[in-house]
């Protein structure tokens, strides 16, 4: 019988004790779900969307900590995760994985095969995007295709087809994802030099300050021309406004390069994907549509 301590292994492996991961790619799944269900979608398609993020996204630091797991020990803010501490085994944290994307896939498949077939690539990038920063250089752009999949998924649920629209979001969480994972990778910039882990922190040197606040704009830019096209009215407009002060604090933030600071602003993130979410969804709801 598996003792507290272990269990609590296991919840760490799946990072269920720092939720962000979820939300940041929740986010954008939830636009993907207002948009595509125009303000109301069915609530079994959101539920579904929304229990597999949580899912996918524990299965996926799984598969993480499996392929960093001869990297972690050296690198100090992931040297006490289990499986570099050896508090789980490589065999113990497959099954994890294998277990929750099961479980996932079960879920979708109550959406019918072209979900299924969909979340195919989907299940790929998730796999692969661990092993990209052996080789990629901007590893970042990569997690934001993979953190944003779910978003023409919710358009194949919803409307049975992937209009451009999905993929302009899709665009702008590429975008958000380089940024707010740059600032991450700032905290571990030293210790990746040293083990030669590649990174957007490292590509961009210098001007890795300039490159977050480009993606930040070109995001933003994104959105604004979705939003227009989508005829969204002041509530959206008063959301992006508010997530546009979020990305000037994280300027105040990153500018320093201090880890603790760079930490802080990849956290305030939410606060981005929020402010965006709830303008659509409040669009929707409270100002209509133009």
């Amino acid at each position: 019988m598996r003792s507290l301590t272990h269990w609590h292994a296991y919840y760490r492996l799946t990072r269920l004790d720092k939720p962000i991961g979820i939300w940041l790619l929740l986010w954008p799944t939830l636009w993907g779900l207002l948009i595509a269900g125009q303000g109301q979608p069915r609530p079994w398609v959101v539920l579904v969307f929304v229990l597999g993020t949580i899912l996918m996204r524990s299965a996926g630091c799984a598969l993480n900590d499996i392929a960093d797991r001869h990297w972690d020990g050296a690198v100090a803010r992931t040297n006490r995760r289990p499986l570099a501490t050896g508090e789980i085994s490589v065999k113990e944290a497959y099954l994890v994985a294998l277990g929750l994307s099961l479980l996932a896939f079960a879920l979708v498949c109550t959406l019918g095969w072209p979900v299924v077939v969909w979340s195919v690539p989907a299940l790929f990038l998730a796999v692969s995007y661990p092993y990209t920063k052996r080789f990629f250089a901007i590893p970042q752009a990569y997690l934001g295709i993979a953190f944003g999949f779910g978003i023409p998924m919710t358009f194949i649920a919803l409307q049975g087809q992937v209009p451009a629209v999905a993929w302009w979001l899709l665009l702008a969480n590429v975008c958000w994802s380089v940024a707010y994972d740059t600032a991450y990778a700032m905290v571990d910039r030293a210790d990746d030099l040293k083990i030669g882990i590649r990174s957007s922190a490292i590509t961009f040197g210098r001007f890795d300050v300039l490159a977050i606040m480009g993606c930040f704009a070109a995001m933003m830019l994104i959105l604004a021309l979705v939003a227009q096209t989508l005829m969204f009215t002041w509530p959206f407009w008063l959301g992006w406004a508010v997530a546009a002060m979020q990305m000037w604090r994280q300027y105040q933030l990153v500018r320093t390069r201090q880890p603790d600071a760079c930490f802080k602003a990849f956290l305030d993130n939410i606060w981005i994907g929020a402010a965006l979410a709830v303008g659509m969804a409040a669009s929707y709801c409270l100002g209509g549509l133009a």
